[in-house]
């Protein structure tokens, strides 16, 4: 990939702290081809690592200090914290990743006992919905690690991630996100089993077909809560499940299975049904988008995008207008096989395979659709499969 931000933080660093950084990281964002708010039902999801993410630089220091500075928000100037005070203090800012990265460390046996300089700078459109926040996390464990010399396995990196999100931030997430991002391979998309953790990695080849990224650019707002919201609801409707039939997670359920298991339990709880209908189509689909990719089938595997949208909107409706407004416009489109929302939903942003050639005349009448429909533009840029966190050399 052509990293497009690493001389221009190197140079941020030397300005700001008045020597060149010792160490370059860059770490991905994501896009979830399919497999949508499966990874905390025990389902299969199907991420790959974006050539958009986060840079980082980093120096070790002879004294108990850290300053940093993220170029994203230069009228924040540098920040001086002590080490021992950082785990004292409550930041609203991005440094309070840095201190859940460091509180989950030290918890896993892996403390950071030396001072830094840290720089850092993202190029992730603003609540894009790619995982911004797992990007930063793989980038400060990865940074912070290799500072003190630890070798931590790249499982072991995601489940810090995790307990970042889940333990520090109290969001309910599943582990795709870091996964995704510390996992990917250049040109290669996961096939991951949640339950195991088992996975696969899977040549992301769209012939003459690219990936195009649409951002909504909506503000999003109370995203934390309804994402724990459905997580509640779907773990309401395991429990009332498990009543009838033997199972651990909703991924353990083929459609047939759950539509025979629920059909006594559906006029009453219409809700948590339809929540956890999703999660089990969603899983199914997935396994077949995967086959599809991988005979090279990709008018399925557009089909099952847009099914996978479908199911988001109407049985976990988590897209909203402005997502709705993206999908349907570029369903619309002379070669588009399909499109969905990618990521948690509520706003962020969503994916649609598109004929390459086509890619400007599609952004314009998508771009011009949702402009007229929602007042505001959206973004858009070609997704780059790319290789997992990792030390630019």
């Amino acid at each position: 990939m052509v990293y497009k931000l690493n001389h221009e933080l190197a140079q941020s660093f030397e300005k700001r702290f008045g020597y060149e950084p010792a160490k370059l990281y860059f770490s991905p964002g994501r896009v979830n081809l399919i497999g949508e708010h499966t990874d905390y039902n025990g389902g299969h999801v199907f991420p790959a690592a974006i050539s958009v993410g986060t840079y980082g630089a980093i120096a070790p220091r002879d004294d108990q200090e850290i300053r940093t500075y993220s170029a994203n928000f230069p009228e924040a100037g540098i920040q001086l914290i002590a080490l021992d005070d950082i785990a004292l203090r409550q930041y609203d800012t991005w440094i309070k990743y840095l201190r859940g990265v460091m509180t989950e460390m030290a918890k896993f046996g892996y403390p950071v006992t030396k001072g830094f300089d840290l720089a850092i700078v993202g190029d992730m459109p603003t609540a894009s919905g790619l995982s911004s926040s797992a990007s930063l996390e793989m980038l400060l464990i990865n940074m912070l690690a290799d500072l003190m010399g630890y070798e931590i396995d790249k499982l072991t990196i995601v489940k810090m991630g995790q307990a970042v999100e889940n333990d520090y931030l109290g969001l309910k997430t599943g582990i795709m996100d870091q996964f995704a991002v510390a996992f990917g391979e250049d040109e290669q998309a996961i096939f991951l089993d949640t339950n195991t953790l088992e996975y696969e990695m899977v040549p992301a080849e769209f012939g003459d077909y690219r990936l195009l990224v649409m951002t909504t650019n909506k503000k999003r707002e109370l995203v934390d809560s309804k994402y724990n919201e459905r997580r509640a609801e779907t773990e309401a409707a395991l429990a009332l499940l498990q009543e009838t039939v033997d199972i651990q997670t909703l991924g353990d359920l083929t459609t047939d299975q759950f539509l025979v298991s629920s059909a006594s339990l559906t006029a009453d709880n219409d809700v948590i049904m339809r929540r956890a209908r999703h999660a089990v189509t969603e899983n199914q689909r997935t396994v077949e988008a995967k086959a599809a990719l991988q005979d090279h089938d990709l008018e399925t595997f557009g089909q099952l995008l847009t099914a996978s949208h479908n199911s988001l909107r109407d049985d976990y409706e988590v897209t909203g207008i402005e997502l709705d407004t993206l999908v349907d416009a570029a369903l619309t489109q002379a070669g588009v096989l399909g499109a969905r929302m990618t990521g948690a939903g509520f706003g962020g942003s969503a994916i649609a395979l598109v004929e390459e050639a086509r890619v400007p005349e599609i952004t314009a009448a998508v771009g011009e659709a949702y402009t007229t429909k929602i007042g505001y533009q959206p973004s858009f840029f070609v997704a780059e499969i790319v290789a997992g966190t990792h030390e630019i050399k």
